[in-house]
Formats: C-alpha cells, structure tokens, sequence
C-alpha cells in the first residue's frame, strides 16, 4: 500500500454559510445542509433551501461532518448546498466506494484531532492533509465490493435485533398498560368506566381523579445565582433518565438556604420523580444517593397517599399508556409542551383496592424484570455486532484480510 494525503486523490470543497437573504423554506434553489452526516443514512428532505449557493456537494461525492459529530459520513444523493458544518469530498485517483470506507474507518481520529471551545470541530487543512492507505485500484474495488456485501448482512442482523427491542418495549407496555386497567384476573366482573378511552375496568375498582390516590409537587424555580459548588445537590432533568435517580448534571446550593427556603421540596428515599418536559415515560426512584436533594422546576415529585396507592403500582402507572395519554390529550393544541400540577389535578385513574394494587405490582417486577434481562442480552448482541462490523472495515482497509477475490 502506499500513503498519500487526501488533497492528491480527491477534491475538497468545505462548506460555507450562504446569506440569509438567499436561504428560503420553499422548495427552489438546492437543498442546504448544514452539517451531521451519517454513513447509511438517507437525508430527509430538506427544510430549507439556499437560491445562491456559495458552495455546492455535487451528487456522488462524499459529505462528511467537520463539526461535531466529527467524521459522520454521508453520500451525496442529489446536488447540495452545504453550510460550514460539512465538506464534500469528490475521489478523483481512487475508488468512490473505497474512499467512503477510508474516510468512515478515520471518523475516529478526526474525532480525537478536532478542537474547539464552544464546539468540536477540524479545519480544511486537516481534511485536506488526511493520510490514507492506497492499494492498487482493483484491490480497492475488491475491498470495496467486499465491504459493501458484509456491511449489508450486519446492517440487516442489527436491523432485526432493533426492530426485536422495539417489539420488547410494544410488549412492555401493553403488559403495564392493561395490568393497571384491567387487572391480572381476566374473568374478573367488569364495568363501564364511563370514559371512553379507559373503556371497562373491573367491577369492584373505582374511577377517582388522580389527586386523591396521589400527592405530587414540581420543584421550585432557583436563579443561577443561587448556584453554588458544592452544597445541597439540585437534581436536573440529567438525573432522572434512568430507573433510578442521579446525581448526573446537577448544581449545588448553599446548606442554610436549601433547608430553609427550600427545606419542604427536599428528597426521601422512595420519592418518584418524573419530567414535566415530555412524555419520557421514564419514572426514577430516589435511592440513599439521592435522598435530601431538591429537585429543578420541571421535576415533579409524586408519591402515594398513605392507604390509597402502592408506591410500586404507582411507578407503573406513571409509565402506562393510559397516563402518557392523558397527558397528550391535555397537551393537545397547546404550543407549551410542559406538564405540571394543574395537568395532573385533571387526571383519573382507575383504582383497585390497595392489596390488589401490591399483587399486581409484584407480577408487574417480575414480568418487567425479565424483559429486561432479554432487552439486555439483544442490546449486547447489537453492541457486539457493531463492533465486529467496525473492526471488519478496519482490517480491510489496512491490509490484513487476504484473498477477497
């Protein structure tokens, strides 16, 4: 193989920021992009469209991101304009499909090379001046050839796995979904709710607003100036993305003034805290790492009220489509896309009796317990057969696969 800089084998044109006046959201001129692109994938179409290109991505040639995400990769699939967050690459003296698989494999040193304060990022000169390793061109062909047919069996195993995840997650909530509205016994007496969208529910359960099985609070409003570096810990929409809560992201306050101003908000062990943000459907639990903190406005804290709900129902609920819905609905024209108090005051529930709440929400762990062991083991699958795929187009592209012919 021989080395050569990109610059001698290829033609660079790095992006540039048209006028504003020239860019218009209707479809005339050539689509503008201005950056993120990803190997494999087909863009969308184009929001936005630039009457006077000041630089172009002709159809064919490769559009790699110089802002972060350094180094994702994309081919050209019609005439762009291109913003200062990307760089059209055309080969000239080397494979196209070969080039797109060099370029792909140093997304990793590009990444690592690029600098910045505000945003990562690598110069014109740095792309220009990319080493790559050259074999003849009907070697390159060959590797290209080879690449593309293994690429696609991986691409489609990791396909099937996604699509198998997004079946688990269906499963999931639809076991949830109907163990907090119908129950666990299916020849129970039912009922009609009286709302349609709940439909029946079991004969002895009881349809009452949300606020009287369950207490909730959003965190108060804190100025930065209150920001401390160390102190009380702040909880922010970071720490709540998981089962349970972190300390990720979070600010600090001053001790005296967190007990005092805002000692009512402070955390316990048990507390469910959920985002106002969107319908994550994502409900974390405080554990003894978390417990005395205080969390951001756009946090609410929801409990259950002693005799009426169990905490671990309740963390179900929260996670159901029947209150993801409902927050939709009350969501529904609104520009606002926070939810909060007022919101949840509008909400019921369908409420069975308390020790039926504990017997549903123990099949529920269980049940939830092992799909989570199986999402687990299909994520390891997909994680290994990226790795394998990235490790194959590393050693076709450096020699160390023999005869591909």
């Amino acid at each position: 193989m021989r080395r050569v800089r990109l610059k001698y084998v290829a033609d660079i044109t790095a992006g540039q920021s048209p006028e504003s006046a020239d860019v218009t959201y209707a479809a005339d001129g050539l689509p503008f992009l201005q950056g993120c692109a990803e190997f494999g994938a087909k863009f969308p179409a184009s929001e936005k469209y630039c009457l006077n290109p000041p630089k172009t991505a002709q159809k064919g040639s490769w559009l790699i991101s110089v802002r972060a995400p350094v180094g994702s990769l994309n081919l050209a699939d019609q005439d762009y304009c291109i913003g200062r967050g990307l760089a059209a690459v055309s080969p000239g003296a080397v494979d196209r499909g070969y080039l797109g698989y060099l370029l792909l494999n140093k997304s990793g040193f590009l990444n690592a090379i690029s600098t910045g304060s505000t945003f990562q990022a690598i110069s014109t000169f740095q792309l220009q001046n990319l080493e790559l390793e050259l074999p003849p061109l009907t070697t390159q062909q060959l590797i290209a050839q080879f690449l593309d047919e293994k690429t696609a069996q991986i691409d489609g195993l990791i396909e099937k796995k996604r699509a198998l995840l997004d079946r688990l997650a269906e499963k999931r909530q639809a076991l949830i979904t109907r163990a907090v509205t119908k129950g666990l016994n299916p020849d129970a007496p039912m009922k009609p709710s009286g709302i349609d969208w709940l439909g029946d529910i079991p004969s002895h359960w009881e349809v009452l607003p949300l606020k009287r099985a369950v207490q909730y609070q959003e965190g108060p409003g804190i100025m930065a100036v209150d920001f401390r570096d160390e102190g009380v810990p702040l909880l922010r929409v970071a720490s709540i993305g998981g089962r349970y809560a972190t300390l990720n992201g979070v600010n600090y306050l001053e001790p005296e003034m967190a007990n005092g101003k805002w000692g009512h908000f402070l955390t316990e062990v048990g507390d469910l805290l959920i985002s106002a943000s969107a319908t994550s459907g994502i409900v974390s639990e405080v554990t003894e790492e978390t417990s005395g903190c205080i969390p951001y406005t756009g946090i609410i804290r929801v409990n259950p009220i002693d005799g009426e709900a169990d905490s671990s129902f309740l963390r179900n609920l929260l996670v159901s489509d029947v209150f993801l819905s409902q927050i939709d609905q009350l969501k529904a024209g609104s520009t606002i896309q926070h939810f909060g108090p007022y919101h949840l005051g509008l909400m019921v529930i369908a409420k069975p009796p308390l020790s039926e709440q504990k017997a549903i929400s123990q099949v529920l762990d269980n049940a939830i317990e092992d799909l989570d062991y199986a999402e687990g083991e299909v994520r390891k699958s997909v994680e290994l057969l990226s790795e394998y795929r990235s490790a194959l187009l590393t050693s076709a592209v450096t020699g160390q696969i023999g005869d591909l012919g």
